[in-house]
């Protein structure tokens, strides 16, 4: 959700803010583009020098600063525009009544008032300063403002006492603001299952009757599948890749009869199923319990079909949108309607081997949608990672929850 993100965080003079290098630390792992801003108190309570490591940029303290003898300003402006968003914590009483009333009188509050992007405050202060009605107007204006308050937890504080005013735990934040980011996104409170990768299915304990499938293109579907709030099942054969987004939970398999029993252990749950693998259609009916050895000129291995995963899915469909993919050589669309219509499918996305750059072993795909009523759209060869936005929007024009 933050991959790639440029956050601002505001530290100020709390004794909460030692927490704050686990928060920057968390906020990298997850991807984000980390600048601080510390207040001249709080570099009392957490070192500029420790923050700057982290985050892997100069910590910012003033309005002016000086570089080899050469003095120069950090600009507040360019500050507030570089930022997706910015999160002030802790956010003492004392700054949040700046921020409510306007005063600016140090580079945090002036980049505050200049930031264009949401903005998110996680309060930290003793039991009776949180409770105060000044504390309590600054939060209900800062709310008005479009400001985003994290909550305060209840527990020990620095005084001894025991009630709210703790700063939320970092992983709490970080948790708080990927959940209000996912809200209002097109698939928030869905779930997205997805194949992908090859199956391979053993003739011995050595060898394998498998093919060329990467998984890269389930994979981008289930970062694409995320990235829209969706709670994504992705279920991989054999595959080096691997997911970074905390949306998308990865099963990993081996052949096909255990992708068909992991896909029918979430299916009925799911709101939309995406079966992008490419599943072994046979596998050899006997599997040796030793290493077959090379003993006559040739050999023969009886061959079994595998279950049909996507055909089973279509046969329990019921509000599921269900769709398929079909890796052709000829009468291509022709090929693709019929295995639409055959396996009760919503829509189908078609692959040809004769056009260059698709199908396994490039990081490019060229594919046609066709959905159930026989609408066609053929796209241009492009990234995978784009052929993922293009079959998400071309499911959300037909998808009704």
């Amino acid at each position: 959700m933050l991959g790639g993100k440029n956050i601002l965080l505001g530290i100020t003079g709390g004794i909460a803010a030692y927490k704050t290098t686990f928060l920057v630390r968390l906020l990298i792992k997850a991807g984000a583009n980390v600048k601080v801003i510390l207040t001249d108190s709080a570099s009392s309570f957490v070192s500029p020098l420790t923050l700057a490591t982290l985050s892997k940029n100069p910590v910012l303290t003033s309005f002016v600063h000086d570089e080899d003898g050469e003095i120069d300003w950090n600009n507040h402006v360019e500050l507030g525009l570089w930022a997706d968003y910015m999160i002030i914590a802790p956010a003492t009483a004392n700054t949040l009544s700046k921020m409510a009333y306007g005063t600016c009188d140090n580079l945090l509050l002036a980049t505050y008032l200049s930031a264009k992007c949401p903005v998110f405050f996680a309060p930290a202060m003793d039991l009776d300063m949180y409770k105060h009605p000044s504390t309590k107007s600054s939060f209900e204006k800062l709310k008005s403002f479009g400001n985003v308050m994290i909550p305060a937890a209840s527990g020990e504080l620095a005084s001894g006492l025991h009630g709210e005013g703790r700063m939320a735990e970092p992983e709490e934040i970080l948790d708080f603001i990927e959940q209000y980011l996912v809200k209002g996104l097109a698939l928030s409170g869905k779930k997205v299952l997805i194949t992908a990768g090859p199956t391979y299915e053993a003739i011995d304990p050595v060898r394998f009757v498998g093919n060329h499938a990467s998984g890269r293109m389930g994979f981008e579907l289930a970062s694409v599948a995320a990235q829209l709030g969706a709670q994504v099942i992705l279920i991989s054969g054999p595959t080096n890749l691997s997911v970074q987004h905390s949306n998308v939970q990865l099963h990993r398999v081996v052949s096909a009869e255990e992708m068909y029993a992991m896909v029918h252990q979430f299916y009925e749950d799911v709101d939309i199923a995406i079966c992008a693998a490419a599943v072994a259609d046979y596998r050899p009916s006997e599997v040796a319990d030793q290493k077959i050895k090379k003993k006559d000129d040739g050999l023969v291995i009886k061959m079994v079909k595998t279950k049909d995963i996507l055909a089973s899915l279509g046969e329990q469909k019921k509000n599921q949108y269900l769709l398929g993919f079909a890796l052709e050589t000829e009468n291509e669309v022709e090929n693709a309607k019929g295995k639409l219509q055959r396996k009760n499918l919503d829509a189908i996305v078609l692959n040809s081997l004769n056009d260059s750059g698709a199908g396994f072993g490039h990081d490019t795909n060229k594919i046609t949608f066709i959905d159930k009523n026989f609408e066609i759209k053929t796209f241009q060869l492009k990234s995978k990672s784009e052929v993922a936005n293009d079959i998400f929007a071309e499911i959300l024009k037909r998808y009704h929850a």
